[in-house]
């Protein structure tokens, strides 16, 4: 018998490399401590937006580009992001972003204008994009496929959903109790901390080939013209000239995008991998829950502090149940079942309860009982989206090669945050026109009636806006309703048992 040793394939290489890694408990903890900063970063500094104005005297025109600056360069770049992990090393990449990361942080923190203030968002973006498909990846590269990767990605999923929650609570925290400049200095020492960490990190098999420039140029600046043209278009119209150009230059420069990653021998996303029934449903699913899920805090916040007159903190505190539901489904109850039934078991009952929290949400009336209406309809909304996340992530990630989980990844990052902005574009326009069907320019009518007293005038307009708001979670519980159309019909990954009996098979 020959003792000539057969070479290794990538994944019975990974596989090797997963099994001596050791510190999974560690790792998972870094990973999902990552995940949460950055998805709070989209929203920490909402609530600090009062405080920014003020210390920076920043015009109401720009206000905005605070968030929208962060949002932009992560959506647009994610692409990218997930790329280049699978180029030049994850964890390699992981360090890179986190210590890019904690730098914008600083001098966003440090900024004496708001333009400083603005570049520093759009930086943190950046670093972002290369963090989130990155940290995803590295959960296939750590945890093996199947009961230990479910828990891995409960958790991730966890972290995903609360994140924005999160945010809302501790902006509310820390503008209260310190200064606006301390929803980013905090993320310095997370930064420094996970950094120290990332030694247990499984690298994984890296992809073979080189980076697509012509590939890179026109997916990240077509993704980039998309997003723009929607954050823009909720902004200043759909018949603003820049928000049509940048909407004819996305038309144009993705098409192209596809065009050449069909021809080019290295592509920065290879086609094969939308080609797959499963994760082309995880992948437009997941757009329309981003796009849901975006608008819900968006709403549920001017709800609960224009109409209820909630302040920073008390707001932050009132999502804990939405944060309960979503911790507990996708961090504990999801995991579990997916142990014993196929995935699309868990996210059609998961989207059904998302879409009747967003009918509760949008019978909602001003001085309508936190604990009686808001808080059922929070707790059963989020028990929805924890159950829905996981399964569409581990679907996204399934079956993946070892060299292209990055872009995987960044894939179904990339949907979740076009979706928010196509969600949150279109569902303020709903809600804008069922309030002026009320009371044309309900929002500027009630800081007047709030600002002389005026009762009467109030009670006007949080009638009309609150109507606006019910016409937009209507048709939030419309766009989960048509994710469960797109999961019950596409999805079919088999539950344990039956990969279990092909295994023996």
């Amino acid at each position: 018998m020959s003792s000539t040793s057969r070479p290794q394939s990538p994944r019975s290489a990974q596989a090797s490399e997963r099994s001596e890694g050791g510190h999974k408990g560690l790792a998972l903890a870094l990973i999902a401590v990552t995940q949460l900063m950055l998805v709070l970063d989209g929203t920490i500094m909402n609530i600090a937006l009062p405080s920014v104005q003020t210390s920076l005297d920043v015009p109401a025109a720009r206000l905005s580009w605070i968030i929208n600056a962060y949002a932009l360069a992560f959506g647009g770049l994610l692409l990218l992001g997930g790329r280049i992990g699978d180029l030049f090393g994850r964890r390699r990449m992981f360090r890179v972003s986190l210590v890019l990361f904690a730098l914008a942080s600083l001098i966003g923190a440090l900024a004496t204008g708001e333009f400083v203030l603005i570049a520093a968002r759009a930086l943190q973006g950046v670093a972002a994009a290369i963090a989130a498909p990155t940290a995803l990846a590295l959960i296939a590269t750590t945890f093996e496929e199947g009961s230990e990767r479910n828990r891995a990605m409960g958790v991730y999923g966890a972290m995903s959903g609360l994140g924005s929650i999160i945010g809302l609570l501790l902006g509310g925290v820390l503008t209260e109790f310190l200064s606006w400049r301390w929803v980013l200095f905090v993320n310095i020492p997370i930064c420094l901390a996970v950094l120290a960490g990332t030694w247990v990190l499984v690298e994984g098999t890296r992809a073979r080939g080189r980076l697509d420039v012509p590939g890179a140029l026109s997916g990240s600046v077509g993704l980039l013209a998309l997003v723009y043209a929607i954050v823009r278009g909720g902004e200043q119209g759909w018949t603003d000239q820049l928000t049509l150009g940048c909407f004819a230059a996305a038309l144009v420069l993705i098409p192209l995008f596809l065009f050449v990653q069909a021809r080019s021998r290295h592509p920065m996303m290879p086609l094969g991998l939308l080609r797959d029934r499963n994760r082309a449903a995880s992948y437009s699913t997941m757009l329309l829950v981003g796009g849901g899920m975006f608008a819900t805090y968006y709403f549920l916040t001017l709800y609960m502090q224009q109409v209820e007159g909630y302040d920073a903190l008390r707001t932050g505190v009132a999502y804990l149940p939405f944060a309960i539901g979503i911790g507990l489904a996708s961090g504990l109850l999801g995991p579990r079942l997916l142990g014993k039934v196929s995935p699309r078991a868990v996210v059609a009952p998961g989207l059904c309860a998302a879409a009747l929290g967003m009918v509760a949400f949008s019978l909602l009336a001003p001085g309508s009982s936190y604990f009686l209406h808001l808080m059922p309809a929070m707790l059963i909304t989020g028990i929805g989206l924890g159950l829905s996340i996981v399964p569409l992530t581990l679907g996204a990630l399934s079956g993946v090669e070892p060299g292209q989980s990055g872009i995987a990844s960044g894939i179904l990052n990339a949907g979740m945050q076009v979706g928010g902005a196509l969600g949150l574009a279109l569902l303020s326009t709903v809600a804008l026109t069922g309030a002026n069907s009320v009371l044309p320019d309900a929002n500027a009518l009630l800081f007047q009636g709030l600002e002389s007293g005026d009762t009467t005038l109030v009670a006007q307009a949080s009638q009309a806006l609150t109507h606006g708001y019910g016409w937009a979670f209507a048709v939030g519980a419309g766009l989960y309703t048509l994710a469960l159309i797109l999961a019950v019909t596409l999805l079919n990954t088999p539950g344990p048992s039956a990969q279990e009996r092909k295994a023996r098979g």
